[in-house]
């Protein structure tokens, strides 16, 4: 499946909506040429979306066909040509971890999952780095990925965070498979998908068990000067910053706290805290490392085919339960998928 009408973003609207009304020029400038920009590109996504899309194709490798280039500052994709898969480093910092973060990202879905690439047919890795003046965001356009340099202030280069770039790419899995919808809670399940592998990814490169891991996103991403560790933690959501300029984290961590809004799609990127608190604490509970149980559960889920695009986040409970009983059976593993549902206040059964 395909549904080239998503356009994909990693920081929230509703932190830029907040910088957009600063009263500070050099606060507020890069953020509203951000939104601007990217109500833009998310027209453009629906307008190409009738064309429809063409299927996967390649020949499946266990190697990644990675190729970065060079936006020069400029919104025209992809840019210009400045690295390709077998180049040594350059002298670019932002090329290099664009380069990196693919391969990192190509590598769990292969050792972990046995999945060549974002298709699992062999899909080309494209990334463009420098795009744009001050622009504070990188999205997956349902083709590449794309990185800002963000304003220097309050956001840094967005290639630093491996599970950001994990993150974008993931979306791209998902549009593979069970395209999930990008409104409501299939929406929000959408975006925790993005955080749960971004995660992944991440504690996979570092070798990180699930108990060593931060279990955030988007860390090293604020600028020094910004009271706050991300842009969303996993672990505890709504305590990743709580900043005079960027506003309080609002992700609920369960049910309770769920926030019904019309805005950012109904609220995708506030209420996916419910369902990353449901992974950490699966991953916790179980323990090691975070990508092997917790991960092929969440993985079997997504892929199975079974998971509707508009399914709700007790439609992911309950397969989420019948994938571990699926793999592991009677054991720790679907007890802690069925117990972690129900600390979020998210029927399983």
């Amino acid at each position: 499946m395909n549904n080239p009408a998503t356009f994909c973003t990693v920081v929230p609207p509703h932190i830029l909506d907040r910088l957009a009304q600063h009263e500070d020029p050099t606060v507020y400038g890069p953020a509203r040429r951000t939104l601007e920009h990217d109500a833009q590109l998310r027209t453009q996504r629906r307008i190409t979306a009738v064309r429809g899309a063409a299927a996967p194709t390649g020949t499946p490798s266990d190697q990644p066909e990675r190729t970065i280039y060079d936006a020069g500052h400029r919104e025209a994709l992809p840019g210009t040509k400045v690295h390709s898969e077998s180049d040594r480093p350059t002298g670019d910092a932002s090329v290099n971890r664009a380069h990196a973060g693919l391969g990192a990202t190509f590598e769990l879905y292969l050792k972990a999952y046995g999945r060549h690439s974002i298709d699992d047919s062999g899909m080309p890795l494209i990334g463009t780095v420098h795009y744009g003046e001050q622009y504070d965001n990188a999205f997956w356009n349902g083709e590449q990925m794309v990185f800002g340099d963000g304003d220097g202030e309050l956001f840094l280069d967005f290639t630093l965070p491996v599970d950001v770039i994990g993150h974008e790419l993931t979306h791209g899995v998902t549009q593979f498979t069970a395209n999930l919808d990008y409104f409501g809670q299939s929406g929000a399940l959408n975006e925790s998908v993005s955080d749960v592998f971004g995660s992944l990814i991440k504690q996979y490169a570092l070798g990180q068990s699930a108990a060593q891991a931060d279990w955030l996103i988007g860390a090293g991403l604020l600028g020094p000067g910004i009271h706050g560790d991300a842009l969303r933690s996993m672990k505890a959501p709504g305590t990743a910053y709580d900043d005079p300029q960027l506003g309080k984290d609002p992700q609920p961590a369960a049910m309770d706290g769920y926030v019904r809004t019309s805005r950012d799609n109904g609220g995708v990127h506030i209420n996916s805290g419910i369902p990353n608190h449901a992974f950490y604490l699966v991953a916790t509970a179980l323990g090691g490392n975070a990508w092997e149980r917790a991960g092929r559960i969440w993985y079997a889920t997504l892929t199975g085919g079974e998971l509707d695009a508009s399914a709700q986040f007790a439609d992911f409970a309950r397969l989420t339960a019948a994938t571990a009983r699926t793999l592991f059976g009677e054991g720790d593993e679907i007890s802690a998928v069925l117990k972690a549902w129900s600390q979020v206040g998210v029927p399983a059964t």
